[in-house]
C-alpha cells in the first residue's frame, strides 16, 4: 500500500479516509497508535498515515485534491421539500422539520 495523505492528528485523516471509502477505495491507516514515540521519533515520522492500493492511487489523490480544495461557499445552500425553508449547505437536515429531502439551490 501506499501512503495517499499524511496529518499530524488522526481526524482530518478519518475524515479523507471516509470520502475514500464512499467511493469504494479501501484504505489502511498506518501509525495510528505510535503518538507515544513523539520525543524519540522526529513528530512527522509518528503522523497517522493513509494508504491505498497502487491501482486506486491516482483517483485517491484526486478525490483528495478535490475535498482540499473544495469551495464550500459555492455549495449554497439547499431548499427542504418538506417545509421550504433554505438550509445552509454544510447541514444534513432541515432545522426547521426535521427531515433530509433537499432541492439544491
Amino acid at each position: 500500500m501506499i501512503t495517499v495523505y499524511s496529518a499530524p492528528n488522526i481526524t482530518l485523516l478519518s475524515i479523507f479516509r471516509s470520502i475514500l471509502e464512499g467511493h469504494g477505495i479501501k484504505c489502511r491507516v498506518k501509525n495510528e497508535f505510535i503518538s507515544a514515540g513523539i520525543g524519540d521519533l522526529p513528530p512527522i515520522e509518528c503522523w497517522p498515515q493513509l494508504c491505498v492500493e497502487e491501482n486506486d492511487l491516482s483517483e485517491a489523490r484526486r478525490l483528495l485534491a478535490e475535498a482540499l480544495t473544495a469551495d464550500n461557499e459555492a455549495a449554497g445552500t439547499w431548499r427542504c421539500e418538506t417545509c421550504g425553508e433554505d438550509i445552509d449547505w454544510q447541514f444534513a437536515l432541515c432545522w426547521k422539520c426535521g427531515k433530509g429531502s433537499a432541492t439544491a439551490e
